[in-house]
């Protein structure tokens, strides 16, 4: 939006920088942080279907340990490669199993890296389940019990039929729009088409220099030229397709001055990436969202 200034941005269940993609990260070997910041939303999940060796008696108290888990033993045991002792690794292997429930074996096997899609494959493996992952409170039967990831999304199967049918309602009956044209609920596996992530920050290298994209430099320009702008990061603590925890992490290391740090908020819900799913998450983020436009309406 060339020349316009907002007075606020509302980011919700977002990713800046694909390298914290917990997808495959198995694919960008070298960059750890993926583990780290998706370890989190693995506890909140673990939490959610009692998969826990302990059940802590409250979910966010438990969710800010494994943070600094997360972030402190976790991170410089990964940053450690092939030169971690073995007594170590086989520590953080318990930690880790006491914070997702996933067997020690399975992520000493794992080299304590378990990718998103492993994860809901083997959360609720026992059963011949797997989880969800746009929704981490979801589960459905396995398609193939000897699959090394998950081979569906159990949420997304719950809910597309739902929304493909309101939407195609909304268009055709009350906006007149969309005759004898296909409504697409998404193009993934689509052969004609493929997203084109490459990107050009301002400054940076160019768009066919950069592996992954990262608009982190974008947010923090437009931050720096806009100072008065306010930003709320909003998400779920069960979204799997970009944990919660990733979020934190990218505002914490946006370039920009300390002082602009104050201009960020966050809210979290015990929802997943569609956070309005349930409708006592939705009043809250409807408030929330409320509340934050008429904090920034003045533009103060």
């Amino acid at each position: 939006m060339q020349q316009v200034d907002l007075n606020g941005i509302v980011l919700l269940s977002t990713i800046l920088n694909f390298d914290n993609a917990i997808d495959s990260p198995h694919w960008n070997p070298g960059v750890d942080q993926p583990y780290a910041l998706a370890l989190p939303t693995y506890a909140a999940t673990a939490f959610y279907h009692r998969k826990l060796p302990v059940q802590p008696p409250a979910l966010e108290p438990f969710l800010r340990e494994v943070e600094n888990f997360a972030l402190g033993e976790y991170s410089t045991a990964l940053l450690a490669g092939s030169l971690l002792p073995e007594t170590e690794q086989r520590a953080i292997a318990e930690k880790l199993h006491n914070y997702t429930g996933l067997p020690v074996d399975y992520i000493l096997k794992s080299n304590l890296r378990v990718s998103g899609g492993a994860f809901s494959k083997t959360l609720e493996d026992p059963d011949g389940t797997t989880t969800g992952r746009v929704d981490t409170r979801y589960r459905g039967p396995d398609l193939n019990r000897l699959s090394q990831e998950a081979e569906y999304d159990p949420s997304t199967n719950a809910i597309s039929a739902a929304y493909a049918a309101a939407i195609n309602q909304y268009l055709r009956t009350e906006l007149k729009y969309g005759e004898d044209q296909t409504y697409l609920p998404n193009l993934w596996g689509d052969q004609n088409f493929s997203w084109d992530l490459r990107h050009h920050a301002r400054g940076g290298p160019p768009a066919d220099r950069v592996i992954l994209t990262n608009t982190m430099p974008d947010l923090a320009y437009a931050m720096k030229l806009n100072p008065k702008m306010r930003v709320l990061l909003a998400g779920g603590y069960f979204d799997l397709a970009t944990p919660f925890f990733e979020g934190i992490y990218e505002m914490r290391h946006l370039p920009i001055p300390q002082s602009l740090r104050q201009n960020i908020s966050f809210k979290h819900y015990e929802s997943g990436h569609m956070v309005y799913l349930n409708e006592s998450v939705l009043r809250l983020f409807h408030d929330d969202v409320a509340q934050f436009v008429r904090e920034t309406e003045s533009g103060k």
